[in-house]
């Protein structure tokens, strides 16, 4: 059953923008929706997972679960999704020092 997805991406190759156009519509740059099937969205997301080199992409689908969605995530970025009990929550990592500054002491 086709259901509603969407993929976040930032700082991706050209080639892969185009490819995603062919299954979702771009609303936003960088930004795409679409209704597709489980298969589909399997295939763009290993597409996707294996040309974000330094960028980052997030994927949204629904699922059965309490939030009634689920997410995934690639390349570097401060954000990591934490299965809390069950609970989808979002880590954020301090990002490190400036190069010459320290960090400020409680």
């Amino acid at each position: 059953m086709a259901s509603l997805t969407v993929l976040s991406m930032t700082a991706v190759p050209d080639h892969l923008r185009g490819a995603l156009t062919r299954w979702l519509l771009e609303v936003t740059p960088q930004l795409y929706v679409g209704t597709i099937s489980a298969k589909v969205r399997e295939e763009l997301w290993t597409s996707v997972s294996h040309c974000i080199a330094d960028g980052v992409a997030v994927l949204v689908h629904p699922t059965d679960n309490e939030q009634g969605f689920t997410l995934r995530t690639a390349g570097p970025q401060r954000r990591q999704p934490v299965d809390f009990d069950g609970l989808l929550l979002i880590a954020q990592a301090r990002a490190a020092p400036a190069k010459g500054q320290e960090l400020a002491k409680a």
